[in-house]
C-alpha cells in the first residue's frame, strides 16, 4: 500500500518526512518496527527465550500494546522473579507486582472505574504509581498524573476539567483534596497507605487472590488507557496533555538510539513520576525489565547512597537535582564525585534547561556520564545531547535523535542559515493528541508541531536555544532574548543561578530584570547589583543589561525544575 502524503507539505518538508506528519502509511509503521526491532535487540530486550514464556510475552503486547502495563506484564513473563521495584517499603518482583495489579484492577472495575471514568494519581515516588498504573491499563481508565506541588484551587480547576472519578494521593498530600470535598461529582480518594480502610493494600485485598495468569474477570483487550500528563505552567489551572497510545516501538527506538539503556540495568528514577520525563522512563526501563529504584523525596547524600547501594547503571533526574548535588559537597567541603567506587554508566537530565557550564562542571567531578533530553509535555523529545556533545559545546540541547525531523522557522515559516535564530519544530513518533477540556491549540507547520521556544542549530546540526517566544522581551525597541543574558550572568563563578525576565515599564515597554543567586565563595558574597550590570554591558549590548537587580537565596522552583514566577520577588506581567 503506498505511503499517504502529507497534508499541504511545504518545499522543505518535500522528501522523507513522512516520520513528521501526521498523515502516516504502512511504510512508515514498517519503518518505526525495523528500527525499534534493531534498537531493543542492540539493548538486550529481544532475546532469545522459551516458547512458554514467548507465548506469555506476546499474550501480554496483544492485550496491553505498547504500555506501561504490558512492559510489566511482559517483564512478568519473561523473569517473574527479577526485581521490579525497590523503594521505602520493600521489594516487589515483576510476577509479585503482576499478581498486585491485578487484584487492584479487579477492586477498581467494581468501584466504576474504568473507561470514561478516569482517576487521578497525587502521588511521590514509590511502587503506589507503578501499581495504579499498571492496575488502570487492564481495565482501561486513564490517569491523570497530579503534580504534588498543586495548590488546592488549582487542582479543582484540574478536576473541573478533568472530572475524576477516584484519586489515589499519598497520606500527607489528601489534605490538598479538602477542596473537592462537598463539590458535586466530587472524586473518590484512596490513600495509598496508612490505617483508612479505603487504602491500596485493602482494594487489593479484596480484588481476590488470583493469579497473573488467571484474570479471567479482566477484559482480555480493553479499551487503550491514556495518561493525561499536566503541562508544568507555573501559574494559573494547568492544562492536561492526553499522552497518545504508541502503536509501535519506534518512539523507544528513538531515545535509545542516543541514551544506550541496556536490558537488566538497575535504574534509579529520580525524576517525579508525575512529569513527562519520569513517566517515559518509566516506561523505558519496564521494557527493559530493570529494577527500578524509587525515594519518596530527594536530598543530595541520600540520592548519592542510594545509586551507590545498589548500583544503579542509569540515574534518571532533573537538572535541578544534580546542581543540588554540586552545591552540597561545595559547602561541605567533600570529595567532589560520587559517593562510594560505583559509577553509573548513564545520568540522564530533561525537564528544565542545564545552566551555562553546568554540564563540564559536572562531568569534571563525576565522569563523563550526562546526557540532556530536550523536549516537552505535547511534543515529547526534540533533541538529545551525548557527554561529547555537552564537552565540545556546553549548554546545547543535541541533536535530533533516530527518526525525529527537527527544522528552525523564521517569520517566513522556512528554515532559516546554520546559525541563524528561529522559531523550533519538531516531528517524532509520539506527538501528543491535544489538551483536554480546551480548544487551545500548539502550533502547527506541514505537521511538525512547535515547542514555543527560540535558537538555532549548528553547522554540526546541534541545537542551541535562546529562550522561550513568548519570554521574548521588548525593551526600547530592542528585542532580547533572556537565554544569552543567563548564560553571561552564570559564567560567573560569583553566580549559582540565575534567571532573567521582563517586566513592564512605563518609560521602555519592558525592562529586563534579573534574579540571581550568589554562591558562597569569597566573590560570590561580595558581587554587587553594579557587577552584574557590568558583566553584562562588557559582553553584550546596552538594551540588554538588566535595570533591576535581586539577590535571593535560592530561586523557586515547582518539583520538575521549572522556576516559580509569582514567587519572584517585584515579578509582574
Amino acid at each position: 500500500m503506498p505511503t499517504r502524503p502529507a497534508p499541504a507539505p511545504l518545499p522543505f518538508l518535500a522528501v522523507g518526512t513522512s516520520l513528521a506528519t501526521r498523515a502516516r502509511g504502512v511504510g512508515d509503521l514498517t519503518t518505526g518496527t525495523a528500527r525499534a526491532a534493531v534498537a531493543l535487540t542492540r539493548s538486550g530486550v529481544v532475546r532469545p527465550m522459551g516458547v512458554g514464556r514467548l507465548w506469555s510475552v506476546g499474550r501480554a503486547l496483544a492485550r496491553y500494546g505498547n504500555s506501561v502495563t504490558a512492559a510489566f506484564a511482559v517483564g512478568a513473563a519473561r523473569e517473574p522473579d527479577g526485581l521490579a521495584v525497590i523503594d521505602e517499603a520493600g521489594e516487589l518482583t515483576y510476577a509479585e507486582l503482576e499478581t498486585s495489579t491485578d487484584r487492584l484492577a479487579r477492586a477498581l472495575l467494581a468501584r466504576g472505574v474504568g473507561p470514561g471514568a478516569p482517576m487521578g494519581l497525587l502521588c511521590r515516588n514509590g511502587r503506589a504509581p507503578l501499581q495504579v498504573m499498571s492496575a488502570a491499563g487492564k481495565i482501561g481508565a486513564d490517569v491523570v498524573l497530579l503534580n504534588t506541588g498543586l495548590s488546592p484551587a488549582q487542582l479543582v480547576g484540574v478536576h473541573a476539567q478533568q472530572r475524576l472519578h477516584t484519586v489515589v494521593a499519598d497520606p500527607d498530600l489528601v489534605v490538598l483534596l479538602d477542596a473537592l470535598q462537598g463539590q458535586a461529582g466530587a472524586p473518590a480518594v484512596v490513600v495509598t497507605d496508612g490505617g483508612s480502610a479505603e487504602n491500596l493494600e485493602g482494594l487489593m485485598a479484596s480484588g481476590g487472590s488470583l493469579s497473573a495468569t488467571d484474570a479471567a474477570d479482566l477484559p482480555f483487550k480493553p479499551p487503550h488507557s491514556r495518561m493525561i500528563v499536566l503541562t508544568s505552567g507555573t501559574t494559573g489551572t494547568p492544562k492536561g496533555a492526553k499522552r497518545p497510545h504508541p502503536s509501535t516501538l519506534a518512539p523507544a527506538a528513538s531515545i535509545l538510539s542516543a541514551i544506550p539503556l541496556r536490558f537488566g540495568d538497575v535504574v534509579h528514577i529520580a525524576a517525579p513520576l508525575f512529569h513527562t520525563w519520569g513517566n517515559a522512563a518509566l516506561l523505558l526501563a519496564a521494557l527493559h525489565g530493570s529494577t527500578i529504584v524509587l525515594s519518596r523525596s530527594f536530598d543530595p547524600d541520600s540520592f548519592l547512597a542510594l545509586v551507590e547501594r545498589h548500583r544503579a547503571s542509569t540515574v534518571i533526574a532533573v537538572p535541578v537535582m544534580l546542581q543540588r548535588v554540586v552545591e552540597h559537597q561545595q559547602r561541605a567541603g567533600l570529595r567532589a564525585g560520587w559517593a562510594g567506587t560505583f559509577r553509573p554508566r548513564i545520568v540522564a537530565v530533561s525537564g528544565s534547561a542545564l545552566p551555562s557550564g553546568f554540564a563540564t562542571t559536572f562531568m569534571d567531578d563525576f565522569g563523563d556520564c550526562l546526557y540532556n533530553l530536550y523536549g516537552s509535555t505535547e511534543v515529547s523529545w526534540v533533541s538529545i545531547a551525548a557527554p561529547s556533545d555537552l564537552r565540545d559545546a556546553p549548554g546545547t540541547a543535541g541533536r535530533a535523535p533516530v527518526g525525529t525531523t527537527l527544522v528552525v522557522l523564521g517569520d517566513d515559516d522556512q528554515p532559516v542559515p546554520t546559525g541563524t535564530e528561529g522559531r523550533v519544530f519538531v516531528g517524532n513518533d509520539l506527538p501528543f493528541d491535544g489538551y483536554t477540556g480546551t480548544d487551545v491549540a500548539v502550533e502547527r507547520r506541514a505537521g511538525l508541531l512547535g515547542t514555543g521556544d527560540t535558537g538555532h542549530l549548528d553547522a554540526l546540526g546541534r541545537l542551541h536555544l535562546t529562550g522561550r517566544s513568548d519570554d521574548l522581551i521588548v525593551s526600547g525597541g530592542e528585542n532580547v532574548h533572556p537565554g544569552p543574558v543567563e548564560d553571561l550572568i552564570c559564567s560567573s563563578p560569583a553566580v549559582t543561578e540565575v534567571v532573567v525576565l521582563g517586566v513592564p515599564d512605563q518609560q521602555f515597554g519592558q525592562r529586563l530584570v534579573a534574579w540571581v543567586v550568589r554562591s558562597e565563595t569569597a566573590s560570590g558574597q561580595a558581587l554587587t547589583e553594579d557587577d552584574v550590570r557590568d558583566l553584562v554591558k562588557d559582553r553584550l549590548a546596552r538594551f540588554a543589561v538588566p535595570r533591576d537587580v535581586h539577590f535571593l537565596d535560592v530561586l523557586p522552583r515547582n518539583p520538575t525544575g521549572k522556576v516559580l514566577r509569582t514567587a519572584l520577588p517585584g515579578w509582574s506581567r
